[in-house]
């Protein structure tokens, strides 16, 4: 860098550099010319990413629901398979009628 650099002479500066950039970035933007099918192309492929996303959802959504009726199917076979005392049937109170409430 020289003292000339350094002084900020007229034509140099933000503004000068920021333009100076501006005009190279437009020029080489200018020059770029997609091929004639990219939408078509970029579109396809975003279209098979959505469909992959949805059948991957729904695939884990299937997992998720088949794992929680097992493990519900499961912990009801854990039940013991005695009757208990409710539903036994035997003491005194199994011949007596159920009690009418009062009018």
């Amino acid at each position: 860098m020289t003292h000339r650099d350094a002084t900020g002479s007229r034509g140099t500066g933000p503004d000068h550099t920021e333009r100076e950039l501006r005009e190279a970035l437009a020029a080489l933007a200018d020059g770029v010319r997609p091929p004639p099918d990219a939408y078509r192309t970029a579109r396809g492929e975003w279209l098979r990413r959505e469909r992959r996303r949805r059948l991957v959802l729904a695939v884990l959504i299937a997992v998720v629901f088949a794992l929680a009726t097992l493990i519900g199917l499961w912990v009801l076979n854990q039940a013991p398979t005695d009757p208990g005392v409710i539903f036994s049937g035997t003491g005194s109170t199994a011949a007596m009628p159920l009690p009418r409430p009062l009018p």
